[in-house]
This record gives structure tokens, C-alpha cells and sequence, in this order.
């Protein structure tokens, strides 16, 4: 399993969110180059970003501050928030973006997230779900939907996806815990066809135990690092052992 410690911006700044909820910003570190050079220096292999200007403007935001951490360290840059059509995804991937989310697109364009695996192969292409009681949210988690977590990852598979990140609104920014039940029944439904990446609330090493012991591809920490209640090196050491 892999651990994604997690770097979201707004107004220049790395900041997290409780619950999704932009009245909640709360500046969490300095310097986001300095930050991505310590989660490297802990061991990490990739780092997981967020324009949070970008996902409530639906354009890209903060471009340079990306494109840095990917110029300027040995992180495998996984980036989302504001990416709504293909050249936008081609600029990225040629900047040196590794892995590109589309969220809100999986359920209001879903052609374009079948046009971006299909072009950029699905290496490249990670859907984000992101829900409240089960329920798909999008733009920046400001609009809701009547559409079910796990109905969503069955048509992006139908249409090629591999990667999904599941993110229990309720749960992010709160170190409340990752939202076990919910992660085991998507995990389940697409066991052998794709890849899931737990992601809100994340508060000890009992979460990524959890997370391990589900079979997850991966885990984001955010809050819980910055907070101190979890170690990334020690999270790391231990989603490596087999």
C-alpha cells in the first residue's frame, strides 16, 4: 500500500479543511515546497495535492506551486481540484504531473474522464468520489447528488478507470477515523478491476492498519500529519512490509 501525505492549497497557502468546508480554512504549514521536501525525506514516493481555488473555481489556480514540488523533488505528483477538460489534463501530465483527478467531471462530463483514459491511459486518470452519507458530492463539494459512491465506480470502470480516491466527506479534516465500512464495500465491489485510495479522516496508525488490512492500493494523510497524531515515516515503513 502506498501513503499519500497530502498538501491542499488555497490562496497560495497549505491549508486543510474541516469536513470540506471552506469557512473552516486553517493554515497548517509555511512553506509547501519545504513541506513536500519533508514528506520526501520521510520516505514518501508520492505526494497528494488539491487547488482548492481551482475545484470552487473549476479552472486551474495555483499551477507553479505543482509544478515545483514535481521540478523540484523525487515525488510522484497526484493533483486534483479545477481540471474540467482535456487540455488542461495534457498541460498538467506534461508539466511533470504524474496522476491527474477528475472529480466533479465523473459524474457531470463523464465522456471527458472516458476521452482522458483513453488518451492518457488510465495510469494517469484517478476518479475522485467524494460523498456525504454515501452520496456523490462535486464542485469542491458544494453541490450534492442523488447518485451512489459505488454505482458511480461501476460506469467509470465500465469506461476504464482503475484508480478511484473515496473520500467520506463527514470524515475530512476531522481525525475522526477513516470510514471503514464504506471504503470495505467499494474495495469489495471493484476487487480485481481497479484500485481504491482511502481519504478523510485519517488519525492514527490504527487507520492505516485498517486500511492496509482492507487490501486498499493507498492512503492520504493530511491533518493527522500535520497535527502530529500520525508519524508519516512510521505510516510509510509499515504500508511497505508485506
Amino acid at each position: 500500500m502506498i501513503i499519500l501525505p497530502a498538501i491542499d492549497i488555497k490562496d497560495g497557502n497549505c491549508v486543510r479543511l474541516f469536513k470540506g468546508d471552506f469557512s473552516t480554512v486553517e493554515r497548517v504549514a509555511a512553506d509547501y515546497l519545504e513541506t513536500a521536501k519533508g514528506f520526501e525525506e520521510a520516505g514518501a514516493e508520492w505526494i497528494h495535492m488539491v487547488d482548492l481555488d481551482g475545484a470552487k473555481e473549476g479552472r486551474p489556480v495555483n499551477t507553479k506551486i505543482y509544478t515545483d514540488v514535481a521540478e523540484k523533488t523525487s515525488l510522484k505528483v497526484e493533483l486534483g481540484g479545477g481540471i474540467r477538460s482535456l487540455s488542461t489534463i495534457g498541460e498538467y501530465l506534461d508539466m511533470g504531473i504524474s496522476r491527474v483527478i477528475l472529480g466533479s467531471a465523473a459524474l457531470k462530463n463523464p465522456k471527458l474522464v472516458s476521452d482522458a483514459v483513453e488518451r492518457f491511459g488510465n495510469e494517469k486518470i484517478v476518479v475522485g468520489i467524494d460523498a456525504m452519507n454515501g452520496m456523490v458530492a462535486t464542485e469542491g463539494w458544494l453541490e450534492s447528488s442523488d447518485v451512489d459512491y459505488i454505482d458511480l465506480a461501476e460506469k467509470m470502470i465500465s469506461v476504464g478507470v482503475r484508480y478511484f480516491i473515496f473520500t467520506d466527506i463527514s470524515k475530512d479534516g476531522t481525525l475522526s477515523g477513516v470510514n471503514r465500512e464504506q471504503l470495505k464495500a467499494l474495495s469489495d465491489a471493484v476487487s480485481g478491476r481497479a484500485e481504491v485510495i482511502a481519504s478523510g479522516g485519517v488519525h492514527t496508525m490504527d487507520d492505516i492498519i485498517a486500511c492496509k488490512e482492507m487490501g486498499l492500493y493507498g492512503t492520504i494523510c493530511g491533518k493527522s500529519i500535520y497535527k502530529g497524531t500520525l508519524d508519516l515515516r512510521e505510516a510509510i515503513k509499515y504500508s511497505c512490509v508485506q
